[in-house]
């Protein structure tokens, strides 16, 4: 498993909790910076996944 996939995981689920304490404390910019979180972390996951195909494509 590419470093990226398990740094993009790690970075959605810090991102879902922050959006959650954000909804949970009506604090806009803590579900905002959370939902920022999440999207950086998918794509992330995306981007180390692509890696782990080009490795077992050769």
């Amino acid at each position: 498993m590419d470093h990226d996939r398990s740094e993009g995981s790690m970075k959605n689920i810090k991102g879902r909790v922050k959006e959650g304490l954000g909804k949970a404390l009506g604090d806009s910019k803590m579900e905002a910076e959370g939902k920022m979180d999440k999207a950086e972390g998918r794509v992330q996951n995306t981007i180390g996944g692509m890696k782990d195909s080009l490795r077992k494509g050769t």
